[in-house]
Parts: C-alpha cells; sequence; structure tokens
C-alpha cells in the first residue's frame, strides 16, 4: 500500500504570489491564499480592521441581526438556531449571546476532534454545563485516519475530514432537524485576509466551499483517490459512514434552505474579548502553557494534531501560527506592530513535538515518510538551502531596519536533506 506521494491536490498553491511582500500594518505576506493588498501596502484584513473600527454602524448590523433573529425565533421552545463549535472560546461567545442576550434556542454541534487533548475535552464538557443542548459527530476512527493521512498528503493538511465535518455535518444536523439558521463565528477570509466579494453578506456562500474551505480537494477527491490506492475498498466506499463528510442531499437542502451566517458581520469580533467573555460565562479554560509555534494559549486547543496542521501553513506559505495569532492582535491595538514581528522572529517555525509522535501513530507513517511531505509542499520562491539546512528567503522585518531581530527557535531550522523513504 502507497502510503505518501508526489502528489499535490492543493489548488491554491499555483495561484501565489512569486514575489513575496509583507503588510505595512500588520505581519501577514501576501502568500496568504486570497489576501490582497492595496496601493499602500497595506492587506485586506487591515483595510477591514480600519473599517470595523471607524466606519462600519455596528447598531445597524445589530438590527440586522435582531430582525434576522426575530424572522427566525421559535413560540414553543424548540431549536431556532444551530451553533457549530467546540466549546471553544468563539463558539461559546456565539451560542451563549444567542441564548441569554438574544433569547433565542440554540443546539450546538460538534464535530469532534481526531485526537482530543485534555484540556479541548475539558472546555467542551465545561460548555455543555454552562447551559446547551449538544450533538457530538464522531466519525468511524478508521476512515477517519485514512482521510486524515490523505488529506496530510495530498494537501498538506491532516486537518482535511476535520473541515469537511465542520461544513457538512453540520449542515446535515440542520437538514435533519429542520433548523434553518446557522451561525458560524467569524468570517476568515475577512477577519485574517482573503476573498472580500463576501465581505458585505453576513452569511457563507455555498458555490466556493472546495474552492476556499477545502482548499481545491471536497470529500469525493479523497475518498476517490483513497479507493484507487486500495486504502479503501468499494463496499467501505458504499457505507453510509462516508455521508458525514458530504453535503445532504440538493432536494434535502431546498427543503429546510439554511442560512449559514457569520457572526462577526454582526457584532465586532475580537478574539481576546471572546475569551475574556467565554471564561467568563461558558467556563473556557486556557491552556496551562503556550500552544508551539505561538505565543498564546486560549486559541485551538482542542486536537493533539493542532500544532502540525499550523506548521504546515508554515511550510506552504512561510507564515505560520504566531503570525496569524499576531495580525489580529496587532489590528485589535492589543499589540504593535514591532511587538508583532518579535514574536513571529521568535515564536513562528517552532515545531509542535509535544505530540509529534502521537501524530505519526495516528497517521501510521515513519518520520521519514513526515519529512517526505513536508519537503514536497516547500515553494521554491519561500525556501532555499543553506550548506544542508532549510531556511526562509523572506521574512517579515520591522519598519525601522536598525531594530536587532532576536534568535529565532531552536526548531526553525531543519537540516536537509531527511533520510529518503526506503
Amino acid at each position: 500500500m502507497i502510503k505518501v506521494t508526489d502528489k499535490i491536490l492543493d489548488t491554491q498553491l499555483s495561484k501565489i504570489p512569486k514575489e513575496v511582500k509583507f503588510c505595512k500594518k500588520c505581519v501577514v505576506s501576501n502568500q496568504r491564499p486570497r489576501i490582497t493588498f492595496n496601493k499602500e501596502g497595506v492587506c485586506s484584513a487591515c483595510q477591514h480592521s480600519y473599517e470595523k473600527n471607524n466606519t462600519i454602524d455596528w447598531e445597524e448590523r445589530e438590527r440586522q441581526l435582531v430582525e434576522l433573529l426575530d424572522e427566525h425565533r421559535s413560540n414553543d421552545g424548540s431549536y431556532d438556531v444551530l451553533v457549530p463549535g467546540s466549546g471553544g472560546k468563539d463558539s461559546g461567545i456565539v451560542a451563549h449571546m444567542l441564548k441569554y442576550k438574544y433569547g433565542m434556542h440554540p443546539l450546538t454541534v460538534t464535530w469532534s476532534p481526531s485526537l482530543y487533548t485534555d484540556i479541548g475535552r475539558q472546555n467542551y464538557d465545561n460548555f455543555g454545563m454552562s447551559g446547551f443542548d449538544n450533538i457530538m459527530g464522531v466519525p468511524d476512527g478508521k476512515i477517519n485516519r485514512k482521510l486524515s493521512l490523505l488529506g496530510f498528503d495530498l494537501v498538506g493538511d491532516l486537518f482535511m475530514p476535520f473541515d469537511y465535518g465542520q461544513i457538512y455535518f453540520v449542515l446535515n444536523i440542520a437538514v435533519k432537524f429542520k433548523i434553518p439558521l446557522i451561525f458560524y463565528g467569524e468570517h476568515g477570509e475577512v477577519e485574517y485576509g482573503g476573498t472580500t466579494k463576501t465581505k458585505h453578506e453576513g452569511k457563507r456562500a455555498t458555490n466556493d466551499w472546495e474552492e476556499i474551505y477545502c482548499k481545491g480537494a471536497g470529500p469525493d477527491s479523497l475518498i476517490n483517490e483513497g479507493l484507487e490506492r486500495g486504502f479503501f475498498s468499494e463496499d467501505e466506499v458504499k457505507s453510509k459512514s462516508f455521508q458525514l463528510y458530504k453535503p445532504p442531499e440538493a432536494d434535502a437542502i431546498k427543503e429546510v434552505n439554511p442560512k449559514m451566517c457569520w457572526w462577526s458581520y454582526y457584532h465586532k469580533w475580537f478574539p481576546h474579548e471572546n475569551y475574556e467573555y467565554a471564561a467568563k460565562h461558558t467556563g473556557f479554560k486556557p491552556s496551562p502553557t503556550r500552544s508551539e509555534g505561538t505565543y498564546i494559549n486560549y486559541a485551538s486547543l482542542d486536537d493533539k494534531t493542532d500544532g502540525l496542521h499550523y506548521y504546515f501553513m508554515f511550510v506552504k506559505f512561510g507564515i505560520g501560527r504566531a503570525t496569524s495569532d499576531a495580525t489580529h492582535e496587532i489590528r485589535d491595538g492589543v499589540i504593535t506592530r514591532d511587538e508583532g514581528v518579535s514574536l513571529v522572529h521568535k515564536y513562528d517555525g517552532e515545531f509542535p513535538k509535544k505530540y509529534f509522535q502521537e501524530t505519526l501513530d495516528y497517521l501510521d507513517i515513519s518520520e521519514n515518510e513526515f519529512w517526505h511531505v513536508v519537503d514536497k509542499f516547500r515553494a521554491k520562491h519561500i525556501w532555499e538551502t543553506d550548506k544542508g539546512v532549510w531556511k526562509l528567503k523572506h521574512r517579515v522585518d520591522y519598519l525601522d531596519k536598525s531594530v536587532k531581530r532576536p534568535a529565532p527557535p531552536e526548531d526553525y531550522v531543519v537540516k536537509y536533506p531527511k533520510p529518503k523513504i526506503s
């Protein structure tokens, strides 16, 4: 059985600019898929941040929200809104405000992580105990492991089956319970940088799911690849288990006609404030230590494979987990750009060692196979080798070039070449 190959299905990679540029306001680069820069060198997410703080009429947005909720509000206590989430800071604030501020009757839905962390499971339990009905989807473990391996090998993201479930399992539950309103947290394309074509819409588009949220590789592409490689049998593919990763039938969707909305369109979105709100109202707990690859301890805590998910962002685009966190905190006024640059230099690209062996065991691959996949996703305009060591060609820098950079983390560099697969 062939476990890893040289094949790549991530369609985003061919559309990335070959000339690397960094935003003048934050620390993100133009390597983030679909992000745009204006003529002053400011990224689309920073432009949105300015609008969010200066030009958007949030009272009018809340009026629109109340009008939307009134349209769907039940009078008999039945579920009238679906909230996907893990019990983390973001789903915590959305579900709690819908229920306790706006008087809705939410059903919360969780798509299980592949490998729960202790703090992730604790936060999930605390969330339910704080007053919410919840349905958790736990997929067939054997199938999920195989899809995770295929996502890792073909897309450079072992989170692919998790991404499918977050979208399609939720949609299946909405159709099954006939709940026509779904509220996600932030619109990542707007808040972190990406396409701006739905910037002024409060709902999630349905015609570009695979392009944006699945990196051009939907569930069928991985399933078919698994079938060709012998990962899945014909009978296995015919099982209903795979339906959890796919959208409901078109007629079923048409009958319910669910609206998938962004909370960040109606309420100003600040991750740190979400953390404080969830800690107060839904029992959310941060990790006792910072997450590998970044400096914060209150985001993306649920899955032991989180660290490698973000590490591959660093490999593919030259920007990692610290960049993702620092960009938002700069825009929110929590830290300055210079502080963000220092944090990126210190933590971006730190290798996530804590659960590495456990993740290799879960994917059922060797360390050599792992590094083979890592290296095939390194773009030549981003990476170069220097005396057998991989190094980034471009790193975000202070606007004042006289400021001294901190040393990168010890695990920032990776010796090359790694042993070949036998």
